[in-house]
């Protein structure tokens, strides 16, 4: 199938789907050392073209030393991606397969083989200093998880748990959607992506919030992947306006419900720090701590930090 292109203003295009609304995932950095990955699959081609004519050793051990490389390459992208994922949120599991270390490790092996030819000492230097350049240039995978202060492990992990699942389905649904090669449909569904994974930072950020969020984190966002699978099933056969304006209709809607969802769990989160502050307020005022009128409930000042008062006893000369 032909893929669309089309702008804000091409048919079938609105602003929203166009430019999908930003967020606050919007400030997101771009993949770290995504060229630097490339350029170490890259670097290793030169060992295809040196394999061929130099007898059965020379081809076997630079082809290995070409696909450990290779591999060490491929390792290494994926880390960065899991590493991303692991930044991008306040509560995350650390990755259960460390997939830069073992690049180095890979990339080590593959240098060693392909210099096998100089000596075994030669060849041992130049594997350890290969694979202390791919940690210096792309570091180390995190090595423990992500929790929330003042939450228990257990309730970090029910929160690390339910988003990622729901971050399966949300990938499920944009790699079904790329399926189609239809411009339209994979930028609605970034949009979407953008409004669900603010609330996914919201429960991170206050993982009380999840027994509120638990149906749209599990259920919601499960009957849409499966909704997506159906679209895309339908529309492998042949172009299917009508299913394709119910479908957009079904993520506008799902969308509008994750965002107002959103914002009551932080109006929940401002109320609870309001009544926080109020009693906290009243229990000074019962040690005879008297906040200060003229501030605000977020910048209360004990009077008893304020300067002493003048002793009347004091002996005025």
């Amino acid at each position: 199938m032909a893929q669309r292109y089309g702008g804000e203003h091409s048919p079938g295009m609105s602003p929203s789907t166009a430019n999908p609304k930003a967020g606050r995932l919007a400030h997101a950095k771009p993949q770290r050392g995504r060229a630097r990955s490339m350029w170490l699959g890259v670097a290793a081609l030169p060992l295809l073209f040196t394999a061929f004519g130099g007898g059965p050793v020379e081809l076997a051990s630079h082809l290995a030393a070409f696909a450990l490389i290779a591999l060490a390459a491929w390792l290494t992208r994926e880390g960065l991606e899991a590493q991303d994922a692991y930044e991008a949120r306040s509560i995350s599991r650390r990755p259960a397969i460390p997939r830069k270390l073992f690049g180095a490790v890979l990339t080590g092996l593959g240098v060693a083989v392909a210099t096998f030819d100089g000596g075994l000492i030669n060849a041992a230097l130049y594997g350890v200093i290969a694979g202390g350049l791919h940690l210096t240039a792309f570091g180390l995978d995190p090595m423990k998880n992500k929790v929330a202060e003042g939450v228990d492990d257990f309730q970090n992990q029910r929160v690390a748990k339910a988003v990622d699942e729901a971050e399966k389905h949300l990938k499920n649904m944009a790699e079904l959607a790329t399926e189609t090669r239809d411009r339209v449909l994979i930028a609605r569904i970034e949009a979407f992506q953008t409004t669900a994974r603010e609330m996914f930072r919201t429960v991170e950020n206050d993982p009380r919030d999840l027994r509120g969020a638990r149906r749209y984190l599990g259920v919601y966002l499960q009957g849409a992947r499966d909704a997506t699978r159906q679209y895309v099933d339908l529309t492998r056969r042949r172009d299917n306006p009508e299913a394709k304006a119910k479908y957009m209709a079904l993520l506008d809607d799902l969308e509008a419900n994750f965002t107002a969802k959103t914002e009551k769990l932080l109006a929940n989160n401002q109320d609870a720090l309001s009544i926080e502050i109020d009693v906290l307020s009243d229990r000074l005022q019962r040690e005879g701590i008297r906040a200060h009128k003229s501030a605000s409930p977020t910048d209360m000042t004990p009077d008893i930090l304020a300067e002493p008062a003048a002793d009347p006893l004091e002996d005025k000369t």
